[in-house]
């Protein structure tokens, strides 16, 4: 299985195509988006590596709340628009495999970026202001 392959691995690059991300809901989590830096993916959570996007639980604000919600919409609609390269980079402290998401050798998460919806992994400005 990818996913599992993927997830005992420090680093390692596979092609994921044929998947659908909704965005995530209430119960079991499967294959989704649960906010603009983080989705699921056959029941393993992964935490795009190279960008932070504003938190969608416990938002700080109505601003954070509105961002996280575009950059939610957002990166399921580009996870969706077909196949992608996932390259792992290891696991953060909460257990989330990092992954470069990228499509035609362009960051997924630099495409978010330079869209204003998430901001490169170290700025740590909150996002309501």
């Amino acid at each position: 299985m990818l996913a599992l392959a993927l997830a005992t691995s420090l680093t390692m690059a596979a092609e994921v195509s044929g998947k659908q991300f909704p965005i995530c809901g209430a119960g079991r989590r499967v294959t989704c988006v649960v906010d603009g830096d983080t989705f699921w993916l056959d029941r393993v959570k992964y935490r795009i590596a190279d960008i932070d996007a504003p938190e969608i639980s416990n938002p700080l604000c109505a601003a954070e709340k509105r961002s996280a919600e575009a950059s939610t919409a957002r990166l399921a609609q580009l996870l969706n628009a077909g196949p992608f390269r996932l390259e792992t980079r290891g696991t953060d402290r909460y257990g989330r495999i990092l992954a470069v998401v990228s499509r035609r050798e362009y960051s997924l998460g630099a495409r978010l970026v330079d869209e204003g919806l998430a901001r490169k992994w170290g700025n740590r400005r909150g996002w309501c202001n």
